[in-house]
């Protein structure tokens, strides 16, 4: 998968993440693809770790696949950020 594909794939998984899980999150546009992106990667190991498979192009599975990534991520962060603060 071609790095601008890693980067739609991250927008579109970013953004459904955000929509599904909203909240105050400092960063914007910029760390909602970046969340998205590492989120295709987390999904894709999580997702060969239980047998599903893996994040291998633009298709429908790999778009959850990355959503499910950028969930855990996004959760993770706001757990991070709550302590800080």
């Amino acid at each position: 998968m071609g790095i601008i594909s890693w980067i739609v794939l991250g927008l579109i998984a970013g953004a459904l993440a955000k929509w599904i899980m909203p909240g105050k999150d400092p960063g914007g546009f910029i760390v909602t693809i970046l969340i998205g992106i590492a989120g295709a990667f987390v999904g894709g190991f999580v997702g060969s770790l239980v047998g599903l498979g893996t994040v291998g192009g633009l298709s429908l599975g790999s778009i959850v696949t990355a959503i499910v990534g950028a969930l855990i991520l996004l959760f993770a962060y706001r757990l991070i950020a709550n302590r800080g603060g």
